[in-house]
């Protein structure tokens, strides 16, 4: 193994019907908005289209069935978009349920992969 690779591995969670809904990029959508009060900020924020932001929300919404936010258009206040009840429960409890699948899935890494990361841990003793 090379000296400057870290042996790790990714895990990419997502929720799914017939296709997928829901995953790590609606939760940091969602999360956004809650912070800015705006879908439109949100979407730039994460250097994507306010149409491809829509796009990701309305998604997931017609996959389970409600809205996960509430926008309002222009006024005297100019519009918004805040976060649903129901949005902010999914969002939590796909956060719980990526945090324990990280945890578990840690140990399970470290049960099987340990000779390799002990292989790794010579390594760095060995440079310094």
């Amino acid at each position: 193994m090379k000296a400057q690779e870290s042996f790790n591995y990714t895990l990419n969670l997502k929720l799914r019907t017939n296709r997928i809904f829901f995953g790590s990029g609606v939760v940091e959508l969602l999360q956004r908005i809650s912070q800015t009060r705006s879908l439109n900020t949100a979407a730039k924020q994460m250097h994507m289209s306010y149409n491809k932001a829509w796009r990701m929300i309305k998604k997931a919404e017609e996959e389970l069935g409600y809205p996960l936010i509430n926008t309002t258009i222009g006024g005297h206040n100019g519009g918004g978009s805040t976060v649903t009840t129901e949005g902010k429960h999914l969002t939590a409890k796909f956060l719980l349920f990526q945090k324990k699948t990280y945890q578990i899935t840690n140990q399970y890494f470290v049960e099987i992969f340990k000779d390799e990361l002990n292989s790794e841990l010579v390594e760095l003793e060995e440079r310094e």
